[in-house]
C-alpha cells in the first residue's frame, strides 16, 4: 500500500496553504499554518525547514518573517514536496541502490515492480500545487478497476 508519511500530509497542507496565500502577506509563519490546521509547532517547523533545505521554501528571519514558496505554485509538483520530505518513492526493498535482498538476482518481480514505482512518480509529477491550491480535479491517469469472480 502505498501511504504517505504524517510529514508529508503536513508539507503538502502547508505548501497549499502557501499557494493559496500567494500575493497576501509577505510570509507565513510556522505558528500560523501550525495553529490552522492544528499541527504541533515543533512538527511543522522541522517539516518547513527541510522544505526550505530542499529549496522548495525561502525562510525570512525577523518579526515579520516566515516561510514563501521558492517558485511559482504551478511549478512545484506533489511528488516534489513528499519526495522532499520522505525521500524517494520505494515500492519494494531493492527499489533503492542498496541490493542486499537475498532474491535479488533471480527475482522475477522486481523489473515490474520498478515500472511501477515509475508510474506512480509520474503519476504523482503531474499534480501540481497550483491544481491542488485551486481544488481542481487531480485526476491525472485512468484508474482500472479490477473485479474478481
Amino acid at each position: 500500500m502505498l501511504r504517505l508519511s504524517k510529514k508529508a500530509d503536513y508539507a503538502l497542507i502547508a505548501m497549499k496553504h502557501l499557494a493559496l496565500n500567494q500575493g497576501g502577506a509577505p510570509s507565513v509563519s510556522a505558528r500560523e499554518i501550525a495553529e490552522q490546521y492544528d499541527i504541533p509547532i515543533e512538527l511543522m517547523a522541522k517539516v518547513l525547514q527541510r522544505l526550505v533545505r530542499s529549496g522548495l521554501l525561502v525562510s525570512t528571519q525577523g518579526t515579520r518573517g516566515g516561510y514563501t514558496l521558492s517558485r511559482p505554485p504551478k511549478s512545484i509538483s506533489i511528488a516534489d514536496v513528499i519526495q522532499a520530505i520522505d525521500g524517494p518513492f520505494t515500492v519494494t526493498a531493492c527499489s533503492t541502490e542498496k541490493h542486499d535482498c537475498e532474491q535479488y538476482s533471480k527475482c522475477s518481480v522486481r523489473d515490474p515492480l520498478w515500472q511501477l514505482r515509475e508510474r506512480i512518480v509520474a503519476a504523482l509529477s503531474t499534480v501540481t500545487l497550483s491544481e491542488m491550491a485551486t481544488d481542481q480535479d487531480v485526476a491525472t491517469a485512468p484508474v482500472a478497476v479490477v473485479r474478481r469472480a
